[in-house]
């Protein structure tokens, strides 16, 4: 069969994780009934530890049956398709599938449409052997199996297999950093498996999109309680800016007399807005919290840009903060246009790393916090999807413990996870230039960070990568002699704190760039 048929393997694995589950029960039981434990052990607590144990070890166990299912699945509609003749008709084949397909939707006893979606993703899983052999193995779940099955349709064989190999093959060219598929929470994995899907589409994303755009519209859905669903479907800076917006406004609204949460005042604040009424729907009468008198702060917005997209050279995707990948286009219109609320963030053609944000504002605090932001995207919790309007920028070692106020000291923490680790002992690891940190839960499970995929660039037709070309000879230039300058009131920079007031006259100073030393020099850069 073409899926393959080691079923014998997975189960063997079966039995290896049934077996460890039993073992974990037994000494539960010792625990339980208090014989035999030695006086230094803590028996809630390793009872509590179990618990988590045998929760991983029957995750695993699902993974793998899920296998086995989709094996199944997928192969009894294969083998009913091989009772029919080889010149059997279409609309014979058509017959065999369907039947096929409704014996599974009765023995699962779930529905026709479901039990076809199932066929037809575990074809997709079983076409994808790393993929398969992840989820056979219990490194992850069938929700991470069927986001790559989702993801990869609409991409060549070649294009499925190149996905399934930057997730799943560490040797793979530049293969995905940090934690593992199976380590991330099913939002997150689709997140990047997604970016990597825009980045490598066949067809570009400014045509998707504009096929998108014409698909535009809003949805109402009654609810219980007297409640309904009102969804919008937009261009996504559009959908971007108007939570952004609902949320600013929110937080101006929040004090020592307003009881809502965010959560409650963002809708409260977007009736109003459409409803043009000058107060908050929910708000009690005679409350002095208008939303037309409301501050509303700043809500920045990171924009990721490929050096050559951001000139108009290549088509390439951008990244919008808190939505994911964008066409050019749109980018170049949000940092072109007067959009003062988006910072752009150049990248590097050469490995897609960040080169600089681009600032109208000195203070050396506000420039690393954007940093951490571009860096993090996100809560830097296990697990957590909370994006960085709503997040703080955190000491991962506390100030007054001796933790400094750089980079690699810094984290964003949503504002439920800031006081979890403030609360109970989970630790972060130390953060780095480019990496978010790992954490250690209080029964010392650790958790790799959630690291980004910043790939080359796409770069324009004709222009060959310089990595490409032959090194040119340096010229021989003397070296300039360095001399101390004078006088005893010369300041180390690291030994200022960030905020340190002699930071705003530095940075107020023009900036004037020395005589380019290579200006006479050939360009690197060949032309096809």
């Amino acid at each position: 069969m073409g899926i393959g048929t080691d079923v014998g393997v997975v189960l063997e694995g079966v039995s290896v994780s049934v077996a460890a589950l039993d073992a974990l029960d037994r000494e539960d039981h010792i625990l339980a009934a208090g014989t035999g434990v030695g006086a230094d052990v803590d028996v809630l607590q390793r009872r509590y530890e179990l618990r988590l144990e045998r929760l991983e070890a029957v995750s695993r166990v699902e993974a793998q049956l899920a296998a086995v299912k989709a094996r199944d699945a997928a192969e009894a509609v294969e083998i009913q398709q091989a009772l029919l003749a080889p010149d059997a008709p279409v609309n014979e084949r058509m017959f065999s599938e369907m039947s096929a397909v409704e014996e599974i939707a009765g023995v699962l006893s779930i529905s026709s449409a479901a039990a076809g979606a199932l066929v037809e993703q575990s074809r997709r899983v079983g076409s994808l052997p790393p993929l398969l052999g992840a989820l056979s193995a219990g490194d992850l779940s069938w929700q991470h199996a069927r986001i790559v099955a989702d993801e990869t349709e609409g991409l060549t064989p070649d294009g499925a297999a190149a996905l399934v190999a930057h997730f799943f093959d560490p040797d793979a060219p530049n293969p995905a950093r940090g934690a593992a598929p199976g380590e991330l929470v099913p939002a997150r994995f689709r997140a990047k498996v997604r970016a990597w899907r825009e980045r490598h589409h066949p067809e570009t994303l400014a045509k998707r999109h504009a096929k998108g755009v014409a698909d535009r519209r809003m949805e109402y859905t009654p609810d219980r309680d007297g409640m309904a669903w009102l969804s919008l479907y937009l261009p996504g800076d559009t959908a971007c800016a108007i939570w952004n917006r609902t949320t600013a406004t929110a937080r101006g609204l929040q004090g020592p007399d307003e009881p809502r949460t965010l959560t409650q005042l963002r809708p409260d604040i977007a009736a109003s807005f459409l409803l043009g009424a000058g107060t908050p729907a929910g708000e009690a009468a005679g409350s002095s919290a208008d939303v037309g008198r409301a501050p509303t702060p700043r809500a920045d917005v990171l924009v990721t840009v490929p050096v050559f997209a951001l000139l108009g050279l290549t088509d390439e995707p951008a990244v919008l903060d808190g939505l994911g990948p964008i066409p050019a286009s749109m980018a170049r219109r949000l940092v072109a246009d007067g959009a003062e609320s988006f910072y752009r963030v150049l990248v590097d053609p050469r490995d897609g790393a960040p080169l600089e944000i681009g600032r109208t504002r000195y203070r050396l605090p506000e420039t690393i916090k954007q940093w951490i932001r571009m860096r993090d995207r996100k809560c830097t919790f296990p697990g957590c999807s909370n994006h960085t309007p709503d997040n703080h920028t955190d000491h991962l070692t506390a100030w007054e413990h001796g933790g400094r106020t750089d980079i690699r000291n810094l984290a964003q923490l949503c504002p439920k996870h800031h006081r979890l680790k403030h609360a109970r002992a989970w630790t972060p690891d130390p953060a780095t230039n480019n990496g978010p940190p790992g954490w250690t839960s209080p029964t010392g499970r650790h958790y790799n960070p959630e690291h980004h995929d910043p790939q080359p660039t796409h770069w324009p037709p004709g222009i060959v990568p310089l990595a490409a070309v032959p090194a040119w000879p340096e010229p021989e230039m003397e070296e300039p002699e360095v001399e101390e300058p004078d006088g005893d009131n010369l300041l180390d920079p690291e030994d200022l704190f960030a905020a340190d007031a002699l930071w705003d006259d530095f940075y107020a100073k023009p900036f004037v760039l020395p005589p380019d030393p290579q200006a006479d020099w050939p360009l690197l850069l060949t032309l096809m």
